[in-house]
Order: C-alpha cells, then sequence, then structure tokens
C-alpha cells in the first residue's frame, strides 16, 4: 500500500499583544494567556504539517492603532526573510485595529506566502472561508479609508473658504510660526524685486537670466528628515507658475473659487494685476507663434535626459539655419542635457514626418493621408518625440486623442474636410527610428554648401523655382486684389485651398536661400513642401 507523502512543515509564529502595562508584572498575565490559546491550536493542527517556532512576538503595552511596534517590526522583518509560514494570533485584534492597517499587513503576507489564522474568530486564510471574510474586511478597509480622505478634503476646503492655510510648501516671503505665516521682510522685498523685474524685462525667460544675474535663488526648504531642496536657480516654468501665486496679495485658492485670506500681503493689487496681464499678452504671443511658426514640432520634442527642445536659429548670407536646443543648455545647465542638446531641424522633422507617414501607410493603408500636409500630420498623430544620440523615438497619440483631436480641428476650423475623409486609424503607439546625430560643423539646420559641389537634380530645383514663382504670382494676386482669397486661387488651380496655403510662404524665399537653390547649392533631400515649411512668413517676426 502506497503511503501519503508527509506534509511540509508550516513554521508557525505566535503574535500577542496588550494595550496597557497593567498586570504585565504578574507571573501568568494576558500575553501569557493568549500564547497558551494559540500553542494549543498548533498542536490541534499537527496533522496538517504545523510547527511552532519558538521565537515570542510579545508587545506589552502597546496600542494596536500604530503598527510601530518592536515585536510586531521584528515579525514582519522575519516575514520579508521568509522565516514564516503562518502567523497565529488569539483575536484579530490584537494583530491591528486599523482595517487600514490590517489591509498593507494582508498584503504584505501574501506577497511572501504567508497566511493569517485568528484562534477565536474562525479566521484562517489557509482556507477559502477565511479569503473570503477578509475580502469583505478589504471592502470595509477600503470604505474607512475613502471616508477618512472625503473628511479630510472636507476639512480643507472648510479652511480654504475661511482664508486658513492648511499646510504645504512655505511660500517665498512667509515662514510659519504657530502654524500661521508671518511675513519674512528680507524675503518679502525679493518677491517685490522678481515681480517689478518682470514688468521691465517683459518675459519669464529675461526674467530668469536676470535673475541668474543677480544670483537670485529659489528658497531653501528643509524636511522632517534633514533633507533641503532649492537653492538653485529659477526655471522658466517655476517662475511662471510664482508670478500667478495670488497668495501674495492676500487671497487663497481652492478649486477656481478665490477667498480672502487670513495672512498679510507682501504685493499690491495694481502691480500683481499688471503682471498678469502683460503674462496674458505673452501667452496670445506665444500662440500666435507657435501657430505661425515653421518648427512644426515645436512643443512635443525632448532630448532624453527628458528636457524640452525649443526653437532656435541663426542667421547668415541671408541663409536662416533652423535648430532645437535642450532647454538645459539655453538655461546654462549644460550638464543636465541630454546626450545630444542640439540637433538640426530640417533633418529631424523629415525624419519625424517619414516616419510617422510611413506608419500611417502601413496601419491604414485605405485612409488617403497623402493630401495631409506635414504640421497636420504632427499635430494629429504625434504625443512626444525623444532625441537620444542613436535613435528617434515618436510616441504617437492613443486611438482615443487622435478621434479627440479631429472632433475638435472639424469643429474649429472653418475649411475642415468631410468627417468620413477624418476617420484615421491609429497607427502603433511607439516608433523607433535609427538615427546617428550629425556633427554640427558640417550639418546646418536648412542649407549648406559642401565643397561647392551641386546637391540638387535638375528637375528638383525648376521644379521648387516653378513653385516660387507661382507662390509669388499668388501673393501678388492677392495684394493687389484681384483675387479675395486663398480659396478663390484653389478653385483657378485646381486644388485644395490647404495646398495654397502650404506653399504661399514660398514667396517669401529669402534671396541668399533663393541663390543657392538656383546653384543646385541645397541638400538634396530637399523638396518643396520641406522648403515651405522652412521660410518664415512676412508676418512672422523675422527681423
Amino acid at each position: 500500500m502506497i503511503q501519503p507523502a508527509p506534509r511540509k512543515a508550516a513554521r508557525c509564529a505566535i503574535y500577542t499583544r496588550k494595550s496597557t502595562e497593567h498586570n504585565l508584572d504578574l507571573e501568568f498575565n494576558s500575553l501569557d494567556a493568549q500564547r497558551e490559546a494559540c500553542e494549543a491550536y498548533i498542536k490541534s493542527q499537527a496533522h496538517e504539517g504545523w510547527r511552532l517556532i519558538r521565537t515570542r512576538y510579545d508587545d506589552g503595552g502597546l496600542s494596536g492603532a500604530s503598527l510601530d511596534r518592536p515585536a510586531l517590526q521584528q515579525l514582519l522583518d522575519d516575514v520579508r526573510a521568509r522565516k514564516v509560514d503562518i502567523i497565529v494570533v488569539y483575536k484579530v485584534d490584537r494583530l491591528t485595529r486599523s482595517l487600514a492597517d490590517f489591509a498593507k499587513l494582508v498584503e504584505l503576507f501574501d506577497q511572501h506566502s504567508v497566511s493569517f489564522v485568528s484562534i477565536t474568530q474562525s479566521f484562517n486564510t489557509t482556507t477559502s472561508m477565511g479569503r473570503l471574510t477578509l475580502n469583505v474586511l478589504l471592502s470595509f478597509a477600503q470604505f474607512e479609508r475613502e471616508v477618512i480622505g472625503e473628511r479630510v478634503r472636507d476639512k480643507i476646503a472648510a479652511s480654504k473658504r475661511k482664508g486658513i492655510w492648511v499646510g504645504g510648501p512655505i511660500p517665498l516671503g512667509y515662514a510659519s510660526v504657530g502654524k500661521k505665516l508671518v511675513i519674512v521682510p528680507e524675503e518679502a522685498e525679493t518677491v517685490r524685486t522678481m515681480f517689478r523685474l518682470y514688468l521691465e524685462c517683459g518675459s519669464v525667460g529675461a526674467l530668469a537670466e536676470e535673475l541668474g544675474r543677480r544670483n537670485i535663488a529659489s528658497k531653501v526648504r528643509t524636511f522632517a528628515s534633514g533633507r533641503s531642496k532649492g537653492g538653485g536657480r529659477y526655471s522658466v516654468g517655476a517662475l511662471a507658475h510664482f508670478l500667478k501665486n495670488r497668495f501674495y496679495v492676500g487671497d487663497v485658492a481652492y478649486r477656481g473659487e478665490i477667498h480672502a485670506g487670513e495672512h498679510e500681503p507682501i504685493l499690491d493689487r495694481a502691480t500683481f494685476d499688471a503682471v498678469q496681464s502683460r503674462l496674458a499678452e505673452c501667452a496670445l504671443e506665444r500662440h500666435v507663434h507657435v501657430a505661425d511658426s515653421p518648427a512644426i514640432l515645436m512643443g512635443r520634442i525632448f532630448d532624453d535626459r527628458g528636457n524640452r527642445m525649443t526653437p532656435s536659429h541663426s542667421n547668415k548670407a541671408g541663409v536662416r539655419y533652423r535648430y532645437y536646443v535642450s532647454h538645459a543648455l539655453l538655461q546654462r545647465r549644460k550638464d543636465e542635457a541630454g546626450g545630444v542638446a542640439r540637433v538640426p531641424a530640417a533633418q529631424v522633422e523629415a525624419t519625424v514626418v517619414e516616419a510617422v507617414r510611413q506608419s500611417l501607410r502601413k496601419n491604414a493603408p485605405t485612409e488617403g493621408h497623402s493630401d495631409v500636409s506635414d504640421r497636420e500630420a504632427i499635430d494629429r498623430f504625434v504625443e512626444r518625440i525623444v532625441i537620444s544620440p542613436k535613435s528617434i523615438e515618436i510616441h504617437l497619440r492613443e486611438p482615443r486623442a487622435v478621434e479627440a483631436t479631429e472632433t475638435n480641428r472639424s469643429s474649429a476650423a472653418p475649411h475642415a474636410r468631410d468627417s468620413d475623409e477624418d476617420t484615421a486609424i491609429a497607427p502603433a503607439p511607439v516608433i523607433t527610428v535609427p538615427w546617428n546625430a550629425p556633427a554640427f560643423v558640417s550639418v546646418k539646420g536648412v542649407l549648406h554648401q559642401p565643397s561647392g559641389k551641386a546637391m540638387l537634380k535638375p528637375e528638383t530645383r525648376d521644379a521648387i523655382l516653378l513653385a516660387i514663382v507661382k507662390a509669388r504670382t499668388w501673393i501678388d494676386d492677392l495684394v493687389s486684389g484681384r483675387v479675395q482669397s486663398f480659396a478663390e486661387i484653389a478653385q483657378h488651380e485646381g486644388k485644395v485651398e490647404r495646398h495654397v496655403r502650404l506653399l504661399a510662404p514660398l514667396a517669401f524665399t529669402p534671396p541668399g536661400m533663393l541663390a543657392a537653390i538656383i546653384a543646385g547649392a541645397a541638400p538634396s533631400d530637399l523638396t518643396v513642401t520641406a522648403l515651405a515649411q522652412t521660410i518664415p512668413n512676412a508676418w512672422e517676426r523675422s527681423a
């Protein structure tokens, strides 16, 4: 007859606790009574392979409201070290009185395959009924956490409506004294100086540079752990947030509502309102600039250390060379820049656009995206672009985001296409394109002349020059009044209006660039579309 295989030994640890120190000095106290009952239960399960660990885990005179108990922490350390298989207690509340803490403990036990047994409550996670009971208790634990959260949020909201500071990072210019904020004169003067300098500089970027020249650093904050933060140069984003902080005029903002605060203001209303007005003007200027800028990757391109890359350019011999430059480099934080801190704009834009179009052709071959401009393709499908020395990583929008963009664009644009034409199948979420960062001694953002050797094919050059002539004719017709709109030109040319608007900037091709094209001294991959997106409009601030 085949004998059943012996059960694997289950190492059992007994945990006991008493809330007060009363009678702990007795020869046989409550902790001993709990342990004796648990030992008897373990012996009754000897046939299941249960074996007692002789290490004692006893907490006397400690409340169950907290997990900060020496014996319990030792037990948890042994659980993490996998020295325990089953934890046995007299009652559940001996382990903890907090349902939230209980949920955390059970989660830890599950991670290390440890069971939990309460001998007087038929609670045993080694059985299906015990696990059902556990799930019920965890549901109440979740309910308790949510109720506590609601109560805290309600208290914060009530305090904010009364203008009471409820904690958090202390703004520059203030210090906490007896849970009240009081003004620090030296810091308050720094705040006034920063707001005044912004009105003088006219932009947040110029303000950041001026503060750097004056060695005005961010506030140093020291945490309870002893760790400190701050004391460095102000970034543009931090300054923009700082200048919008209504706390400095005595207000407390909460969820879109403004309440009068009980703290003393640092700024006068006139100065603060003037700063807000200038910030609004700059925001509008940026919006117009982004819409007109040839930098189609603006706002989406980052280096491989998470720094946003911003458009930049230089002019030489009538030719504008465009780049994308890491913010870290612009803000003189070269050590924080990524592996590639500056890239030629035209080359990166062409690489990204081609990769996106290939993905569209592969994933949505019947959609007909060929008439979509490069800017539209980037706006509609690209979420983020990460530049590294060996590759370009293109993060595409999720399908829902593409649909939302289509809906917004079709409702806002006066000449939007029909809805069935705009329906797009979203391509793969990420595209990785192999790429080697070029050396800037030989590669520029737009054009360069290598050894005087012609690069453009004659037929490509002729096509570009013909497009420039057409664009100049269109602009002349608009200026003279012979036509009234791009739509009328498109109808006459038998093209869609988008095509006419795309090529119209060619009318403003700089003389130096035009001469290079005529001589054939332009990159061999230059196309009519790429050139049109490179040329700054006459209305753009190109001076």
